[in-house]
């Protein structure tokens, strides 16, 4: 059993990793000894993220905005300069749009979706290289990518690109896996419920609406970081290599127990 959970020296790459749930998911890869590179639309963040987790191991800002498959190309190339395998990539980078049904925009659909999903796809294309090149049998590359809970239920959210956009990764992680296998390369799924990130501020903004949110989730909490870095640190592990095309929820119960 030593080692199961060991990542120490892997590579990864952690998208959005400067803040929220990303920030966490890097935090704790540094922790454990991998080497991280984290991206953030805004430079300063990214940069001032990296500082602080490099006090832990070591870690690298990557400024990207990754909007664009052309972003999300150049993030790779980037990459290809600074390293020749990749172990982990963590697609956690995400948008969203919130506007009541009679009201939102068709503009909310496209930025979305290019982030979302086919951010994602065009990293997982442009990085099959690296990727292959840090796969093994016994130890595969692993691709996790991050999901919500608002892909796989109603969640009253008004939400509706990133809603359509978390079920369309969820599927395409499948896709993915089924394709990847044969290369010795793992795709997951983590569907999420509800942390304490900028993303739930606006449903955690009254103590009256946190208490109406937490009595839905039967485990009666949020999220915390601990949560999120245990599933990440098994998916990333010797632990998890035996686990592709799956959908991992981490959300205290709200879709298994509700």
């Amino acid at each position: 059993m030593t080692g199961l959970f060991d990542i120490s020296g892997k590579v990864a790459l952690v998208t959005g990793g400067a803040q929220g749930l990303g920030r966490m998911i890097a935090e704790g890869l540094v922790r454990a000894g991998a080497r991280v590179y984290i991206t953030s639309r805004k430079a300063d963040i990214c940069e001032q993220t990296a500082r602080e987790l490099s006090e832990f191991g070591e870690c690298f800002p990557i400024p990207a905005d990754l909007t664009t498959p052309e972003a999300a190309t150049a993030l790779v190339n980037e990459i290809k300069s600074r390293e020749s395998v990749v172990h982990i990539l963590i697609n956690n980078a995400g948008k969203t749009w919130g506007a009541p049904l009679e009201s939102f925009p068709d503009k909310a659909w496209a930025s979305v979706m290019a982030v979302n999903v086919q951010g994602p796809f065009t990293l997982v294309r442009d990085l099959l290289p690296l990727l292959k090149a840090g796969a093994t049998a016994e130890n595969p590359a692993r691709v996790i990518n991050i999901g919500s809970l608002a892909g796989a239920k109603a969640e009253r959210l008004s939400a509706y690109s990133y809603s359509a956009s978390k079920a369309a990764i969820h599927h395409l992680s499948k896709v993915l896996a089924a394709d990847l296998a044969e290369s010795h390369i793992t795709v997951n799924a983590v569907v999420l419920g509800y942390f304490p990130t900028q993303m739930t501020a606006h449903i955690r903004k009254e103590d009256d609406e946190t208490q109406k949110l937490l009595a839905r989730v039967p485990l009666g909490r949020l999220g915390t970081p601990e949560d999120i870095v245990g599933l990440i640190t098994f998916l990333s592990s010797r632990a998890g290599a035996y686990v592709t095309g799956s959908e991992m929820y981490l959300d205290g119960g709200l879709s298994g127990c509700a």
